[in-house]
């Protein structure tokens, strides 16, 4: 499956973004979706993750209450919205995909769990 990532850019602390992923290639509801961030220096880590159907979400405790993770199965495309930007979020998103297991959303926590990966989007905050 192909990722395509968008949405980046730069905002001001406290503004919104919101990231989207279109997949193509393969039948998208077969993937559970995930966010990853990586700052310089630091490793990738988990953002967010949805299960195929949508209807499970994880989300990183120093996201929660501020992102929000989406998709929409009829467009092939998953969402990250981000509100209350701080400057710590700062670093490159990436879109993963990994192959339905039907574990917990849980299972996904970690970034070798996602055998596809887009290309990264930028996203600075100042502050």
């Amino acid at each position: 499956v192909q990722l395509q990532a968008s949405g980046g850019g730069l905002v001001q602390a406290g503004g919104s973004l919101r990231l989207s992923c279109v997949a193509s290639g393969r039948t998208f509801t077969n993937y559970v979706m995930g966010w990853f961030h990586q700052a310089p220096g630091k490793e990738r880590e988990l953002v967010a993750a949805i299960s195929e159907s949508g209807r499970s979400t994880l989300i990183a405790d120093s996201s929660k209450g501020r992102f929000t993770i989406s998709r929409d199965n009829a467009k092939n495309t998953t969402y990250l919205r981000m509100n209350f930007l701080e400057p710590e979020d700062t670093a490159v998103y990436y879109c993963a995909a990994a192959r339905r297991t039907g574990r917990s959303i849980n299972y996904y926590h970690s970034s070798d769990r996602y055998a596809y990966w887009g290309q990264g989007t930028q996203v600075t905050v100042s502050s």
